[in-house]
């Protein structure tokens, strides 16, 4: 039996980036899918420390929060640099695209069709940080910090991937970041994952719309999924 279970909306959301991890890392792990009829009848809700998912099990430890599972995940796995200096840098970056993926998820259930075009504008200036992140480590041709990947490199690969679909062109004036989101989708298991059943393709208009409105319902109800970012439904899935 995989050692490690994702509890999660039928979306990518925030749990994509530990789905990247494991795949890349050569993890199995199962997935629960929880339905949004489920949900909202309120027993695994009041069941969630904080009422949210994702919820993620290992062996005995069960975790909340995504970036702690990240994190969790970075220590057991190796992922977290090389030292104290490398890991501080780690969580550093891994602030910054949780700041910015605040902001992309605020756009898509708050204010999309209003606020779109603005925020499109305004990406570059929060983009550029990790620009400037790359272009110090060995001039942007190994990873986010350090010369060996960690997790926030997944995270950011998620990020960015999304932000492709909301705006193709983001990282056309970008090039260390696009190159790095080539390099990483690259990686022969990553690059597997990516193209399996399992993983998401870029959103279509109609499912936009479909998650937004998930999300909306969700925050009515006090549901933690105003993270989720769009994607087909994902089926129910073991990794072997």
């Amino acid at each position: 039996m995989p050692p490690y279970t994702i509890v999660y909306f039928p979306v990518q959301g925030r749990c994509e980036a530990m789905r990247m991890l494991l795949a890349d890392q050569g993890q199995s792990w199962k997935e629960e899918v929880v339905a949004m009829q489920s949900w909202l009848q309120g027993p695994l809700k009041a069941s969630c420390l904080y009422g949210q998912l994702p919820k993620f099990q290992d062996g005995d430890l069960t975790l909340y929060q995504s970036n702690a599972i990240l994190r969790h995940l970075g220590r057991t796995l190796g992922l977290y640099g090389k030292d104290q200096q490398e890991a501080a840098l780690v969580d550093m970056v891994n602030d910054g695209v949780e700041d910015l993926r605040c902001k992309y998820v605020s756009l898509i259930y708050t204010n999309y069709e209003a606020g779109k075009e603005d925020y499109v504008k305004a990406l570059p200036q929060h983009l550029k940080p990790f620009e400037t992140l790359l272009s110090q480590n060995k001039g942007g041709q190994a990873f986010i910090v350090g010369d060996q990947i960690s997790f926030a490199d997944y995270n950011l690969l998620d990020l960015l991937r999304i932000h492709q679909v909301l705006a193709p062109s983001c990282l056309d004036s970008f090039p260390l970041l696009s190159a790095y989101v080539a390099r990483l989708n690259s990686r022969p298991k990553l690059k597997a994952f990516l193209a399996s059943p399992g993983a998401h393709e870029p959103a279509h208009q109609r499912q936009w719309e479909t998650v937004r409105a998930c999300g909306t319902l969700c925050a009515r109800q006090g549901a933690a999924c105003s993270s989720l970012s769009p994607g087909p439904i994902k089926l129910p899935r073991e990794k072997q």
